[in-house]
């Protein structure tokens, strides 16, 4: 791992790697943004093992497809109460019904998922799909006059208008329905600055202007929440902030930002919901003070494809096999590569392949491929073993290479996971982790290091500025981005594909003398390229740790936590 006294060795590297690009005759450029680049736009399938996502409701059978009269020739099926939210008791009630008939009870729902595409040099945020459809409720049976009754209760489901339909032989024969609103608890109430509080909101809807929401902490923009892969229920953390006494925690109907005469729109039964949170003085300034990561939940993806990994130039003969033996970490990774099956011999070449470039002030070609020697390594009997480290570098998929001559004759994937930049003493002792003062000095070395100083610091006069240093962030619109608040509200974002997967972010220690937050979160990048319908972009994504498009392609984008104290 790279010390930060050592950092202006970094920025020579990536303008080494920079000209290294241009000078190539043999570099793919393929264009930002072509679809003939990759697949084009899929659907994403959610992965299995998130966690908190409800199953299909009642029976969680899909229904078979059934066909309906018109409506004034459906008789009609009572639901008590009409409207409700999730847990509600409901009764449904039909009567001129079939006597003595067996029937199927249906549920209207939907499947919410992100539109991605992956592309052999990136991967392309495209928007959302919903797709409707019913599941079976329950089978009743009429009684001699043609009536039943059935007890239940609103489903954990996505909110908004859901029908009911009473179904004989694939004919619809009965249509009744109701509308679920929605609910927000948090947990605790209250505790001292830095509180991680728990905020559930369920009864989020299944298409376009009913699938966000905003969090708001005393009327500032916090970022947003989705469930799309949740099935309508969104749970977030966020820390506590600010000065002693209550504070008020919202949710409210959103793209981004908060739709704020909703009661007036097309669907006023996407009510938010309000909370008060106390906070108390019993601060342990040490704990709040220690950076920290949140990591989403480990799941197995569903798209195998991954960007840098394709093959061009690859030994079309080639029987070999390539793995290494740690197959995802952060930049200075220490992992071993074993190759089995080379039918070549002597010396080959091992290089890490990635993209160099940039989505700012671009036309055309945006970023190239770009192949970084990392070792070499002798064959001997068909294998080759050789322990690498992972270089200073973008973070995402890459491809580690073996290379005959211009040949590949070997490749495997590994995944660069971000993380929080460490300080060190001339000792190689750490002394500090991401958060320093600025260097606004004008040197070349401040330059280099982005602004960040070399000695570390939590503690800032009032108005003076800092800065918080991460590496390995990516390049993809999945994870280049990072929204990032202080004090619960959203001051800006922050890239890291210009600066090779280095980020300085750089903040105003502003507020009472105290302790202040800082949140970092995963943010969909919607600009160049830019594409219509992608509603959730450049914000703060609180639910990313369970509805990113990113988890199904085998991304893991940390959240980061930070504070400083203010002082007089």
């Amino acid at each position: 791992m790279e010390r930060e006294l050592k950092a202006p060795r970094a920025r020579k590297f990536a303008l080494r790697a920079a000209l290294s690009v241009m000078l190539s005759l043999a570099v793919m450029s393929p264009t930002y943004g072509a679809d003939s680049a990759g697949t084009g736009p899929i659907p994403l399938v959610a992965p299995a093992g998130i966690p908190g996502v409800a199953p299909l409701p009642f029976t969680g059978v899909k229904s078979v497809v059934f066909t309906s009269p018109a409506p004034e020739k459906l008789l009609t099926l009572d639901v008590t109460p009409s409207q409700g939210v999730v847990g509600t008791p409901i009764v449904i009630t039909g009567k001129g019904l079939p006597a003595s008939t067996t029937m199927t009870l249906t549920w209207s729902t939907v499947d919410a998922t992100w539109i991605v595409d992956v592309q052999p040099n990136t991967v392309d945020y495209r928007g959302e799909k919903y797709t409707k459809f019913n599941v079976d409720l329950a089978t009743v049976t009429t009684d001699a006059n043609g009536a039943f009754s059935l007890s239940t209760k609103m489903p954990s489901d996505f909110g908004g208008v859901h029908d009911i339909y009473a179904v004989k032989d694939g004919i619809a024969l009965a249509h009744g329905g109701l509308q679920m609103g929605r609910t927000m608890t948090i947990s605790p109430t209250k505790g001292p600055v830095g509180t991680p509080i728990t905020i559930t909101y369920n009864g989020m809807g299944g298409n376009l202007y009913t699938a966000g929401a905003a969090f708001y902490w005393d009327n500032k923009f916090g970022g947003t929440m989705q469930a799309l892969w949740t099935r309508g229920t969104a749970k977030v953390v966020v820390r506590a902030s600010g000065e002693l006494g209550k504070h008020f925690v919202e949710v409210k109907n959103a793209f981004n930002t908060a739709y704020l005469n909703v009661m007036q729109s097309p669907l006023p039964f996407t009510n938010g919901g309000i909370a008060t949170f106390e906070v108390t003085p019993d601060i342990k300034n040490s704990k709040v003070l220690t950076p920290t990561m949140t990591w989403p939940a480990v799941v197995t993806p569903t798209v195998t494809q991954h960007t840098t990994l394709s093959d061009v130039g690859l030994d079309p003969n080639t029987k070999a096999v390539a793995k290494l033996s740690v197959e995802s970490g952060p930049i200075g990774t220490k992992t071993t590569l074993n190759v089995t099956g080379l039918t070549t011999s002597g010396t080959h070449q091992i290089v890490w392949s990635t993209v160099v470039g940039n989505r700012v002030n671009c036309t055309g070609t945006c970023w190239v491929f770009n192949a970084l020697p990392l070792s070499s390594g002798e064959v001997a009997n068909g294998t080759l073993n050789k322990e690498l480290t992972i270089p200073d570098n973008l973070g995402g998929w890459h491809v580690v290479q073996v290379k005959n001559g211009n040949l590949v004759e070997a490749q495997t994937s590994f995944y660069v996971k971000q993380s929080i930049m460490p300080f060190y003493d001339k000792s190689g002792k750490v002394i500090g982790m991401g958060v320093a003062k600025a260097d606004n000095s004008g040197s070349i070395e401040a330059f280099n290091r982005g602004g960040a100083a070399a000695t570390p610091s939590t503690t800032f006069k009032s108005g003076e500025e800092f800065t918080i240093s991460l590496k390995g962030v990516g390049w993809t619109q999945l994870d280049n981005t990072l929204g990032v608040t202080y004090d619960n509200s959203m001051v800006g974002y922050g890239c890291g594909f210009n600066s090779n997967g280095y980020v300085v972010i750089h903040l105003k220690a502003i507020g009472a003398p105290g302790v202040h937050i800082i949140d970092l979160h995963p943010a969909l990048y919607t600009a160049s390229p830019s594409y219509a319908n992608t509603t959730y972009g450049m914000n703060p994504q609180l639910t990313s740790d369970r509805d990113n498009a990113g988890l199904a392609i085998g991304y893991q984008i940390p959240a980061y936590h930070f504070a400083i104290t203010i002082t007089k």
